[in-house]
C-alpha cells in the first residue's frame, strides 16, 4: 500500500494558514502557494539517491556527495496544478516539465484527458505529479493512470491539501503512489469541496471565478 506522509513543519503550516484565509489576494496566494511548494519539494527529494565525488577545495583535495544524476520530471494537473511547478523548478532546475489536462464530464462526473505533453522518457524517469488540492481523488487518479499508460513507472502524488476520501481512493487506484500532503482536513461535502480547504484553488491562483 501507498505511503501517506503528511508534512508538519512549522514553516509549511504558518504559510498553509494565509493560503486558506479568503482575505489572502490572488497575488500573495500564488507567492505563498509557490513557498510551500519549494518546502515540500526539500521533503519529497529526501532519498534521492547521491554518489561519492572527488572536487578541489580552495585547501586540498576532498570527496564529496552530490546528486546521482537520476532523472526528475514534474507534472502538474492543469490548470492550478501549474501554481506549484516553479516552486519545485527552484530546488530541481534541471527536472522536466509535462502537462496533464483534465475536466469532468457533466453527465458521468468523471474526469476526461483533453492534454497530454510529456518528457518522452517517463520510464527512466521520477515523476513528481502535482495538484493543489486532492479532494475525490478522480482527477489524481486519472493523471497517473495517464503517465503509466505512457510509460512512467516511479510515480510520487504531492498536493497541498487533501480530503481522506481522495486519499484512500488514490490509494486502492494506485497502491505504488506515496502520497505527499501539507494537510489532511476532516471531509468532503456535499459538493466535493474540500472541508474546510481552501475554496477553489485554480480561481485563487489566477483571480478568477
Amino acid at each position: 500500500m501507498a505511503k501517506v506522509y503528511v508534512f508538519d513543519h512549522p514553516l509549511i503550516q504558518h504559510k498553509l494558514a494565509y493560503i486558506r484565509d479568503i482575505n489572502t489576494g490572488t497575488k500573495e496566494f500564488r507567492e505563498l502557494v509557490d513557498e510551500v511548494a519549494t518546502l515540500m519539494a526539500f521533503e519529497i527529494t529526501r532519498d534521492l539517491p547521491l554518489e561519492e565525488v572527488e572536487i578541489e577545495t580552495p585547501v586540498k583535495k576532498a570527496t564529496v556527495k552530490m546528486l546521482s544524476g537520476k532523472k526528475l520530471g514534474v507534472i502538474p494537473i492543469l490548470r492550478a496544478g501549474i501554481g506549484m511547478v516553479d516552486g519545485i523548478l527552484k530546488l530541481i532546475p534541471a527536472a522536466k516539465v509535462g502537462h496533464i489536462g483534465l475536466y469532468r464530464d457533466p453527465e458521468t462526473l468523471m474526469p476526461v484527458e483533453y492534454y497530454a505533453k510529456l518528457p518522452n522518457d517517463l520510464e527512466e524517469r521520477e515523476c513528481i505529479v502535482v495538484d493543489p488540492m486532492l479532494a475525490t481523488g478522480g482527477s489524481a487518479i486519472e493523471a497517473i493512470h495517464s503517465i503509466k499508460k505512457r510509460g512512467a513507472v516511479n510515480i510520487k502524488f504531492m498536493c497541498l491539501i487533501a480530503a481522506p476520501e481522495g486519499v484512500e481512493a488514490l490509494q486502492a487506484a494506485h497502491s505504488d503512489v506515496d502520497i505527499y500532503i501539507a494537510a489532511l482536513d476532516e471531509k468532503l461535502n456535499d459538493h466535493g469541496y474540500i472541508i474546510p480547504g481552501l475554496g477553489d484553488a485554480g480561481d485563487r491562483l489566477f483571480g478568477t471565478k
